[in-house]
């Protein structure tokens, strides 16, 4: 369903009226395309504190783009080099830095802040790092006009170079306020192509035959992926259609059978590189009206058949070294939601299952796990809402506005990258930075 509300504010009236009475003015987010594949204008490069940092890479060239970015009056992105932060001293730099180009930042602009590890050993130095993070988030919140503010913890700019590109990109069009830690580079494969980095590669995505997973499917595909769509056999027919669009194939199954992930395991003898665990239902009730089977219903499909089949393909080795695994959570699992404590359950249970498995899968099978939580994306469920609950899922976030599956498909896609090695254990919503559970 069309978002009437930001096309009206789109308008000279819209402009004028949202702006006497005070109502949000969400900007449309200028997404990823063909024709638009990194932010409009340059990449400025910034510094707090004495950084040890080597920013100058080739798959990100910051400091090349730089002088194109100063002599602009709108770079499309800036990134602060914050990691010599490490007292209240030099933390009054990251104001010096950007209080003087934040204004002139594009429209749909990106900012991205560089942060180090706190260190254990030293509190003055977690102090000023752990303040970062108050700074993003709060700077996300009020530099309006689609921009987006981002912080990544980091120790060496190799590893952190996916990231970069992605939160550098239109890709992250709707990723903002988030905290992001990238680990050692020990996991990382370059892609030989990077504009196709899962060439060679197949990827299974669960619950793929529509909405968010068909969107996940055709991005992987995209990137160079063999897509198995999977589905309920009641649903073969649409992920048929949709594993032929593709260039792949599709696999009837019941995700939360028992032997799910033999059999996908079965179907897949040459292996699997990217998992992704897309199926999930909603059964809501307050709890006082909820009967068991809504409960267990949920817990089976969002959490069970997740923990099932993935224990199976890692088991198997189906999963192999360089695999990535990404699973759905919700921001309902971060901060709970009325009528929904079997969904926030389950998708909260997602969220333990990526930090409790993250590190060993790494160790012992070299996979990395994460997980991506939506916030209110524009689906044919959501346009089912009723009105009123609906306009406020889409104005309480950052951006004022809704997602759109893409949004959650890009960011996968992401976390699915050979170059993402580094990133294992993280939480990504994906929900313009929503006030619940911000």
């Amino acid at each position: 369903m069309a978002d009437r509300y930001l096309s009206f504010t789109g308008t000279a009236p819209g402009r004028f009226l949202t702006r006497r009475l005070g109502l949000p003015q969400p900007a449309p987010l200028k997404r990823s395309s063909a024709g638009r594949p990194a932010p409009e204008g340059g990449r400025l490069l910034l510094t707090a504190g004495k950084s040890e940092l080597d920013l100058t890479g080739p798959r990100l060239d910051l400091t090349a783009s730089s002088a194109q970015a100063a002599s602009s009056e709108q770079p499309g992105a800036v990134v602060l080099d914050a990691t010599g932060v490490r007292d209240v001293e030099t933390l009054a730099e990251v104001h010096t830095a950007l209080h003087p180009v934040v204004r002139s930042v594009a429209t749909s602009g990106r900012i991205v802040v560089l942060g180090a590890p706190l260190d254990p050993a030293d509190h003055h130095q977690a102090a000023a790092q752990q303040a970062l993070e108050g700074f993003t988030r709060s700077l996300g919140k009020e530099i309006g006009r689609g921009r987006t503010v981002n912080l990544v913890r980091l120790t060496q700019a190799r590893a952190a170079e996916s990231t970069l590109r992605f939160l550098l990109s239109p890709k992250s069009a709707y990723v903002s306020g988030q905290v992001i830690e990238i680990g050692a580079d020990d996991g990382i494969t370059e892609p030989g192509d990077p504009d196709r980095p899962l060439t060679g590669r197949t990827a299974l995505v669960t619950g793929a035959a529509r909405g968010i997973g068909e969107a996940v499917a055709e991005t992987l595909a995209r990137d160079g992926a063999r897509v198995v769509v999977l589905d309920v056999p009641q649903a073969e027919q649409d992920a048929r259609r949709v594993a032929d669009r593709l260039g792949g194939t599709a696999l009837a199954l019941d995700i939360t059978a028992p032997d799910a992930g033999e059999r996908i395991a079965a179907a897949l003898p040459d292996g699997l590189d990217v998992l992704v665990h897309n199926a999930g239902i909603t059964r809501d009730r307050r709890l006082v009206n909820m009967t068991a089977e809504r409960w267990s219903s949920v817990l089976d499909v969002n959490l069970a058949s997740v923990l099932r089949t993935t224990d199976a393909l890692l088991a198997s080795r189906t999963l192999g070294r360089g695999g990535r695994i990404v699973a759905t959570a919700s921001i309902a699992g971060l901060a709970g939601n009325a009528g929904q404590t079997n969904y926030a359950a389950s998708k909260a249970g997602v969220v333990g299952l990526v930090r409790s498995l993250a590190p060993r899968a790494l160790a012992e099978h070299g996979v990395t796990v994460n997980a991506v939580a939506p916030g209110f994306i524009e689906t044919k469920m959501t346009a089912a809402v009723p009105l009123f609950i609906r306009e406020a899922g889409r104005r309480m976030n950052s951006l004022a506005q809704g997602g759109l599956p893409v949004d959650v498909a890009e960011t996968t896609a992401w976390l699915a990258d050979p170059g993402s090695g580094a990133v294992n254990g993280q939480v990504v919503r994906v929900c313009g930075q929503s006030l619940l559970g911000a």
